[in-house]
């Protein structure tokens, strides 16, 4: 089934074709998956301090810009510091976006093709089967992507001290991390798997969601943009008549990466109290061997927030998510879409 905006109508006069949907039948499992991993262990690479920076203003007590927040990292912890994690993050990521990526185009091509036979249209279709795909590939992958998150993130905010911040994170002496694997044993063996696992609820909660609002968004975008392309050849058009267009290549990604960061920044800012609460809960540790007191609840972390800053505590690191999520979507979104035109079988029908 063809959910791409493969022809687009607004008008009479103007008709804009773009290259088919590729979908999971016409795929190269095993190039897809092995190009996959390669191109976006890349792309984690190029994002990852931005995610560094949203996760310490996010645990931090006080508000500090993102500026001075990557300045302290430079000045105290240099360059490595924008890196803590990212070791541990990376291998994480691979087997995380293959669930995804395989759960993301079986929903979207079995929901999208029921979903047309039931009598829906062709745009209402490529929407719902878009925002089902999204929700069912992030369920699938927070059962591998929470462990590492947790894991990851602690070693985050390793470093923190500097910035005389009071927040009982895994900066305590007694409970800093050589590496990734140190982490994942001394959580396993202070917490056991639910240590892993925490904030896999609120996970579920704030990436579903997210993905299903960013899926749909990006079908929506999409159709919106070329829509507008579409108006502009018309209007360019001194003859009268109907306007044929057909973009290439180039042009096709550049209207699916503008589609992108717009459904990011919806995302992003539909989402972000979440993420914040999500945030806090993983990198605190599950009781304070110091004082006694156990990590707080979700309603407590709520509580702490408002707190400490009023509503608006929730949108701390705000600006580095927007960034982060609307470049890691543009980026995201390129990158697999060539990914899938590289692993496809039969590229002739391809444009160029």
């Amino acid at each position: 089934m063809d959910l791409s905006t493969a022809e687009e109508e607004s008008n009479s006069d103007q008709i804009v074709h773009t290259p088919p949907e590729i979908d999971w039948e016409m795929l190269d499992k095993s190039k897809f998956f092995f190009l996959g991993a390669g191109l976006f262990s890349c792309v984690s690479a190029t994002l990852y301090p931005v995610v560094v920076l949203k996760t310490r203003q996010q645990v931090s007590s006080s508000h500090l810009s993102s500026l001075k927040t990557a300045f302290s990292i430079l000045r105290y912890e240099g360059f490595r510091g924008l890196y803590r994690g990212f070791g541990t993050s990376l291998i994480g990521t691979i087997p995380a976006r293959a669930t995804y990526m395989t759960a993301l185009e079986l929903t979207k091509s079995n929901v999208g093709t029921n979903i047309i036979k039931l009598g829906f249209p062709e745009p209402t279709a490529a929407a719902i089967a878009n925002a089902m795909a999204g929700l069912s590939a992030a369920l699938a992958a927070q059962l591998v992507w929470t462990p590492v998150d947790v894991v990851s993130q602690r070693l985050m905010v390793q470093g923190n001290d500097y910035s005389n911040q009071k927040i009982s994170t895994c900066d305590q002496k007694s409970n800093k991390y050589m590496n990734g694997i140190d982490a994942f044993r001394k959580i396993l063996n202070t917490n056991g798997p639910r240590g892993l696992y925490r904030g896999f609820g609120i996970s579920i909660m704030t990436y579903a969601p997210s993905n299903a609002v960013w899926w749909a968004s990006y079908s929506v975008a999409q159709r919106l943009v070329w829509g507008g392309i579409g108006s502009y050849m018309c209007n360019e058009n001194e003859n009268g008549g109907v306007v044929a267009f057909t973009p290439d290549s180039r042009t096709v990604m550049a209207v699916q990466g503008v589609s992108a960061a717009m459904a990011g920044g919806v995302s992003a800012l539909v989402t972000m109290p979440l993420d914040t609460i999500k945030t806090r809960l993983q990198v605190l540790d599950s009781s304070d061997d110091n004082n006694g007191r156990k990590v707080p609840t979700i309603g407590q972390t709520v509580r702490n927030l408002v707190r400490e800053g009023g509503w608006m505590a929730f949108y701390r690191g705000l600006g580095p998510r927007w960034a982060s999520m609307s470049m890691s979507a543009t980026t995201m979104i390129t990158t697999y879409e060539l990914l899938k035109r590289l692993s496809t079988k039969n590229q002739e029908n391809l444009i160029r």
